[in-house]
């Protein structure tokens, strides 16, 4: 592998998007100009070659004629964009811990390829309007609530990554509201099992004994005056918001961002979250509120398409 270069002329690339259910691939001039898109379902059950080659001809529908030499992909699991190699990942997607992505997928396409976790890669574009608006020193914590609990730390202008590729996954830091529940990750008490919309829609069934279907049917609920459900979002949410509340006052980032599918419930989930941050602020903080997202449905894509500026390549045929 060989690191892309800032000053690299202009070119085309294509994004790819690889999640539980859904590839994305967008097509992007050198001006950023989205001039094809295609999307498939993933065959998460098929196992991961099967996701490779899926991945290899959604950059090859986009990109019949080949204009592209580079892909950017951003991936579930844990990715490290160093090895190219997918270190940990849920069994979302069968077999996919282990996977050689970056290598395998620029062997299967003949183009270089550069990877990341796809929660960094939603939240490269955010980097980059906070360095165009405050300096190339700027930071930033970004969260993705929805499934799980994902996230970004960049730090003077720089996306972290971490052992293995492991930097950001905030939803594996102990949350004194989730002790002693068993994670997915094996361990008990992380913050994911009970802010993710799962962890909620499972702390209504633990304070209820009843069945739920999902995260929407809780908020439902809580929005007719159900006691148990308003409690149960309240809960997740104050436990996320105290978590990002300190780990702003550890790395004193610029700004903070809130996404996933979890705080588009509405203002009773934003507004728990809010207070429990600001109550952990220290003094020099204070006016720093979580945000909603810049970018919208294309952040993912957009961010994969940008991987290839600030992160190593992976070439055909350079497997050891």
């Amino acid at each position: 592998m060989t690191a892309a270069t800032a000053d690299a002329a202009p070119q085309p690339v294509v994004g790819l998007d690889l999640g539980g259910t859904k590839i994305a691939a967008a097509l992007f001039g050198a001006d950023g100009t989205v001039l094809a898109r295609h999307s498939r379902p993933t065959p998460a059950r098929s196992g991961a070659a099967a996701v490779l080659d899926a991945l290899a001809a959604a950059a090859a529908e986009v990109d019949p004629g080949r204009t592209a030499s580079v892909l950017g992909v951003a991936a579930a699991g844990v990715v490290d964009p160093r090895t190219g190699l997918v270190t940990s990942a849920t069994d979302a997607i069968r077999g996919w811990a282990g996977t050689p992505l970056g290598p395998a997928l620029a062997d299967r396409t003949g183009s270089a390829v550069a990877c990341d976790n796809d929660v960094r890669a939603t939240a490269g574009p955010e980097l980059a309007a906070l360095r165009a608006g405050h300096g190339g020193h700027a930071s930033l914590l970004f969260a993705a609530i929805g499934t799980g609990v994902g996230g970004a730390v960049a730090a003077d202008g720089r996306m972290l990554h971490g052992a293995a590729g492991i930097a950001g996954h905030l939803g594996h830091l102990p949350s004194p509201e989730a002790t002693g529940l068993p994670c997915t990750c094996g361990a008990t008490g992380h913050l994911e099992v009970i802010a993710s919309g799962p962890g909620i829609a499972a702390h209504y069934e633990r304070l209820t004994g009843a069945p739920v279907d999902r995260l929407e049917t809780v908020a439902a609920r809580a929005a007719g005056g159900d006691a148990h459900a308003v409690t149960a979002i309240t809960t997740g949410a104050a436990a996320a918001g105290r978590l990002l509340g300190g780990l702003a006052n550890a790395l004193g980032p610029d700004r903070v961002v809130v996404g996933g599918g979890v705080p588009r419930i509405g203002p009773l989930y934003g507004d728990a979250l809010r207070a429990a941050f600001t109550a952990e602020l220290m003094a020099p903080l204070h006016g720093l509120v979580p945000r909603a997202p810049l970018f919208g449905p294309d952040a993912a894509v957009r961010g994969a398409a940008a991987l290839p500026t600030t992160l190593p390549l992976h070439r055909p045929g350079a497997r050891r």
